[in-house]
Formats: structure tokens, sequence, C-alpha cells
């Protein structure tokens, strides 16, 4: 299995980064998206939404949404990055929300109509802030999100997704080699506080060095390391949460399709959950 994993994290990882850097950002955003409703997919089906017609129909709505949304923003003055900002910005706020549900893990456990409705919304609030938030960071954050975006914004989303890279690899390596106090033990037992903590540290590190080579000066690293200390934590509440929709679905992997890894939704959990704030941060911090 180990060798499983290498194997298809060599494949991934560097297709990722060729086409972050490479493709400009309408066709990176196809991308994304056909990445991110197929995690969508597997929210669904944890969601308890079991049948393919219905689960296609939700995901085919969330795909117009996504439509509708470049639609709008397109004028006869050029593209309006607004409904983006805006999608964005309820992203954030939703997973602070979701930070209620984490804290009250049972809620939500019984299969009941208005439980599977909250966590379909969830998904939307999921997945739909957090790719709008993908689209503003590589076209050079809020601003010509209709063009092709610029080479050092390129390789600012690199930093947003190295960072999310960083944290989980991160708490993988000190949770087993330090961890001693857990950090959820009733929504995923095997997370450490010192897990955490070790992922928090690689992923403010590895920002700084992303953040350097996208152009970061000395003078914007407080500011970077600030934002990648808050989008790691971020990560963390979104892969929490993925966990807990797991453990009341009753299953181990949100899917099967990468081979060693388990389903899409499993690799996006924490990017679904960083780059809206990372986004957000980016834009404060003037970086």
């Amino acid at each position: 299995m180990t060798r499983t994993r290498v194997i298809a994290a060599l494949v991934m990882a560097p297709t990722a980064i060729a086409a972050i850097l490479l493709l400009p950002t309408p066709w990176l955003a196809a991308v994304a998206a056909l990445a991110m409703l197929t995690g969508l997919w597997e929210w669904l089906k944890l969601a308890g939404v079991d049948d393919s017609l219905p689960r296609t129909v939700l995901v085919g709505l969330n795909l117009l949404l996504m439509v509708l949304l470049v639609w709008a923003s397109r004028s006869e003055a050029g593209f309006s990055p607004v409904l983006f900002q805006l999608a964005t910005l309820a992203g954030a706020a939703g997973w602070v929300l979701s930070l209620l549900w984490l804290w009250r893990p049972g809620f939500g456990a019984a299969d009941r109509p208005a439980n599977r409705a909250l966590k379909l919304a969830a998904g939307t609030l999921a997945v739909v802030p957090a790719w709008c938030a993908l689209c503003l960071v590589h076209s050079d954050s809020f601003a010509a999100l209709g063009g092709p975006g610029e080479p050092m914004a390129h390789r600012w989303l690199l930093a947003a997704l190295a960072l999310v890279w960083a944290a989980d690899t991160g708490a993988y390596f000190a949770g087993r080699h330090l961890g001693r106090r857990k950090l959820a033990p009733t929504i995923s037992p095997n997370k450490t506080v010192e897990g955490a903590l070790g992922g928090i540290a690689g992923a403010v590190l590895v920002a700084l060095a992303f953040g350097a080579l996208a152009g970061a000066g000395v003078a914007q690293w407080p500011g970077l390391a600030l934002v990648a200390l808050v989008a790691a934590l971020a990560s963390i509440v979104g892969d929490l949460v993925e966990s807990l929709l797991k453990r009341q679905a009753g299953v181990k992997d949100s899917g099967d399709l990468i081979p060693g890894h388990g389903g899409v939704l499993d690799r996006i959990d924490g990017v679904l959950a960083a780059l809206p704030v990372f986004a957000i941060g980016k834009e404060i911090a003037g970086f």
C-alpha cells in the first residue's frame, strides 16, 4: 500500500504543479472544477445520497452555479470579481461555523431529511467558494480573473496548495514520532495536538519558501507567515469535518478513485477550507 501511495503521489504532484504554473486561469478553473465536483460527488454520498441520479443532478446544479458566477461577472467593462469575492467570504464564514459542528460531533448523525439537507448545503458551501478562491489567487488575486493570469499569481496558488500539503505531511510525521495528546478523539482518533503543531510549523516554513519564489519581500514575511498559519488551521478544520462526515457515514475513505489514497475528497478536504482563507488573507496582507 505504501508503494502504491508513493507512486500515485509522484504522478499527482507534478501534474498538479504543471497545471498550476502552465495553464491560463480559465483552463485551470475548468480542471479545478472537475476535481472539486468529483470531491462533491463523494461528499454527497457521505451525506446519504446513495442513488447516482440524484447525486448527478446535485453535482450538475453546482456546476451550473459555477457557470452562472462566471457569466454574471462579465460585462462590457470587463470582468468583475465581486461575486467571486463574496463567495470566498461566504466559504470562509462557513468553515468558521463548522467549528460548532466539530464541538458537537453528534449533531447530524441521525439519518434524517433535515440532516441530509444540511450536509448537502455544507458541500456546496465548501466546494464552490474554494473554487472561486482558487480562481482569484491564480489570476493575480482580486484583479484580473478574466485574463490569462500573471506568472507570479500562478506561483501564489502553488504556495497556497504547498502549505496545505506541508501541513498534512508535517502532521503525519510529527504525530507519528511525537504525538501524545489526542486532538479530536471522537472524530479522528489518530490525529494529535503535536501532529497539528508540527503540520502548522511545516506549513508556515513552506509558505515562506514558496512566497519568496512568488516575489514576497522580507517585509511581507510576517503577514505571509500569519496567513499561512491561519490557512493551515483551516486545513485542519477541513480535514476534521471530512473525518466527521466519514465517521457518521460509517466508512474509512470517501472513495477509491485514487490508488492508495482513497477518494478525491480525502485529498482536497484541507484545500477546500484553506483556499478561501488564503485568498482573503493575501488580499488583506497585500502580498
